[in-house]
């Protein structure tokens, strides 16, 4: 439509000229001695308007000659960038197939053509981390810092990444931190972080990070909870080498996480071998009073020292709740073997036995066996635990 109405205006226009031109009889005297030139103003004006047109035309000519140079530099960087990018693509699904060499000449590829210029050398840094080249990994991240400002997080996050993986913590844990005080302080940071921190066992500053990951809903609360656990046994454990420093660490625990069954059993582990039965009593038992627990029960027993009888008499009241527990009736005879209760410790180990026919039982009650002068009934009981499961 639109251009119908400009072939109207067009033809009116031409129409519209063509009679005034027809009607004009102006002339145009142009005097130049000895010449002199008399034209139509018609044709003055048509040889006007073709000087102007062929000046126009002449100028863009020109012009157009003048920016050819940039034009070819143009074309050229737009071949070079197409090029890259194809290079670029090809040595990133070289390297998710595993080709990690092909995808490292790709990438360098890439790389050389100028575009694209830190991702490439990411890829290669990748590429070269697989194939366990750490030299020339490392050269490609320095490139990927130098190449593209804008691109400094994302390199330093793929550093962090590869050192982790390297195992190289203390480095990694640097990297991260300058990362994060370059601004990226999300959940990936926090998480690379936590592994790196992991990696060096610093279990207080793993457990700040795993409750902060917490806050986010950044992880599942399970492997959460099981880092957090996993942390404390490891700081219980090192510090069970003195009562002081056991005692300041449980100190830290939060009175929840002192009930759970892992970390109340690292707790009493360290507090038995310093031998302080009472303080590893009490962790059992408090820790049994929220949730039951094999390992724990079977720790109740191992505790010499201390006022075994009142162990004994709780352990009783617990029986009554679990007639059937074979863990509490093995821990029921260790305890009577302290406070030499013969005839008790062999009904209870017999019991345990009838249960749960394990190594562990056959094997206390054959030392029983022996202690009592039953050498028959120890060795046939030791024999039993040769070949119990466990």
């Amino acid at each position: 439509m639109r251009g119908l109405l400009w072939l109207l205006a067009a033809i009116a226009i031409a129409a519209g000229l063509s009679v005034a031109m027809r009607e004009n009889e102006g002339y145009v005297l142009l005097v130049a001695s000895p010449w002199r030139i008399e034209l139509s103003l018609n044709l003055f004006v048509i040889l006007l308007a073709a000087a102007f047109a062929a000046a126009y035309l002449l100028m863009r000519v020109v012009a157009h000659t003048l920016r050819l140079p940039s034009h070819v530099r143009a074309f050229r960087a737009q071949q070079a960038e197409r090029r890259a990018r194809k290079a670029l693509a090809q040595s990133l699904q070289a390297l998710y197939e595993g080709r990690f060499g092909h995808a490292g000449k790709l990438a360098t590829s890439a790389y050389g053509l100028g575009a694209f210029r830190s991702l490439a050398a990411l890829v290669a840094a990748r590429a070269a981390q697989r194939v366990r080249n750490f030299a020339q990994r490392d050269t490609w991240i320095v490139r990927a810092r130098e190449a593209e400002p804008d691109w400094r997080q994302a390199t330093l996050a793929t550093e962090a990444e590869l050192l982790i993986e390297e195992r190289r913590f203390d480095r990694a844990r640097e990297v991260l931190r300058e990362l994060h005080l370059s601004g990226a302080r999300h959940i990936a940071t926090l998480s690379a972080l936590l592994r790196a921190e992991r990696g060096l066992e610093n279990w207080p500053e793993v457990i700040r990070l795993a409750k902060l990951l917490e806050n986010r809903d950044a992880m599942p609360r399970e492997a959460l909870e099981g880092i957090v656990v996993n942390a404390r046994v490891a700081m219980l454990s090192r510090s069970g080498l003195d009562a002081r420093g056991l005692a300041e660490t449980w100190k830290t625990v939060p009175s929840a996480e002192q009930r759970h069954p892992r970390i109340a059993g690292a707790a009493a582990r360290a507090w038995i071998r310093l031998g302080d039965c009472g303080a590893a009593q009490i962790a059992i038992e408090s820790a049994l009073a929220e949730t039951w627990d094999a390992g724990l029960v079977l720790l109740y027993g191992e505790c010499v020292g201390g006022d075994a009888m009142e162990r004994i008499e709780r352990a009783e009241r617990w029986l009554k709740e679990r007639p059937q527990d074979a863990e509490l009736l093995l821990t029921l005879g260790r305890l009577c073997v302290q406070r030499e209760l013969w005839g008790k410790a062999r009904s209870y180990f017999e019991a345990s036995l009838t249960l749960h026919s394990g190594r562990a039982a056959h094997v206390a009650l054959a030392q029983l066996c022996e202690r009592i002068g039953l050498a028959d009934e120890a060795s046939r009981h030791y024999r039993a635990a040769a070949l119990a499961a466990g």
